[in-house]
């Protein structure tokens, strides 16, 4: 297979934003996907694990992407719709609410209910899945986030899937946060795009040859990210992360999006069974992001 001669760029794994009644806040949806990308994000992906894709049903979805295209987003290179399901049938119905609206790109996460299912039944669940979405879905990454799905993804299932889908399967997220990993599918799987979740490692990764990153801090902190992308380190990143990780992760970092848009009330909601920060964790969280973020660039 050819090396890659295109590269993905930084998209922003969008933070969704509930109304009182936890219905998904269009307004502020659409508000916050056009400012990541004006603020420099190539793209938005909605649905992942910080937009809580995992909490959102069907209909609720057709909303938003229905919001987000009527509002400018370009369904064909602006837009990621993650999918997070696990019945074959359900999957294929979240990926279709994207294709009838043009898009074809997709992040496509494993059928986390079923733990040890091992390479053969999870290359059926991912084979039935991209043959019911068929070739209009032609830019599918897959999502490695063990730690949440408690599902890895292995060399020999990426490469197995690649070649069984050359037209669809077009990258790897890697979110498990380990180097090793992350080396791995650098050195086997090159030709696609290698995605980094953890954005401690993006800029090694990048001069390595990764292709650029979903992330999670792209929606507080897109200009620092933006940095990493080009494979510059960028302390005050390390340190953001650090500040966030003793929180719920999710919930942090919607928080802190609450508060640069000076928005925190509606930002804090969240979507059960998660549960926002409390004020004092906010308060401190707060603090130290500011502060990080008034360092000098080194």
């Amino acid at each position: 297979m050819p090396l890659r001669t295109n590269r993905f760029g930084l998209s922003v794994a969008l933070a969704t934003p509930f109304a009182e009644d936890r219905s998904i806040d269009l307004p502020r949806l659409v508000a916050h996907g056009r400012q990541s990308l004006a603020d420099g994000c190539t793209s938005l992906t909605v649905f992942g694990t910080t937009g809580e894709g995992a909490s959102l049903g069907l209909n609720e979805r057709n909303r938003a992407l229905g919001a987000l295209v009527g509002a400018g987003v370009d369904p064909g290179t602006q837009l990621v719709v993650g999918i997070a399901a696990s019945s074959v049938e359900e999957a294929i119905a979240q990926g279709r609410a994207g294709l009838m609206l043009g898009c074809p790109s997709f992040l496509l996460a494993p059928p986390f209910y079923f733990k040890g299912a091992g390479d053969e039944g999870l290359f059926d669940w991912f084979a039935a899945v991209l043959t019911g979405l068929g070739p209009r879905a032609s830019n599918v990454i897959l999502y490695h986030i063990p730690q949440v799905t408690s599902v890895g993804l292995s060399m020999a299932l990426v490469d197995r899937l690649k070649k069984a889908f050359p037209e669809q399967v077009t990258g790897v997220k890697d979110s498990s946060g380990d180097w090793d990993n992350a080396q791995a599918l650098l050195r086997h799987h090159g030709a696609l795009h290698i995605l980094i979740g953890d954005e401690r490692l993006l800029a090694r990764a990048m001069n390595l040859g990764a292709s650029g990153a979903i992330t999670g801090l792209a929606n507080i902190a897109p200009d620092l990210m933006k940095l990493l992308i080009d494979g510059i380190e960028e302390p005050r990143v390390n340190a953001m992360v650090e500040a966030v990780l003793p929180y719920a992760v999710t919930a942090a970092v919607k928080a802190l999006v609450g508060h640069r848009r000076k928005d925190a009330a509606a930002w804090s909601r969240m979507r059960a069974p998660l549960k926002s920060l409390g004020e004092s964790d906010c308060l401190k969280l707060f603090a130290a992001v500011d502060a990080i973020r008034a360092r000098r660039a080194a």
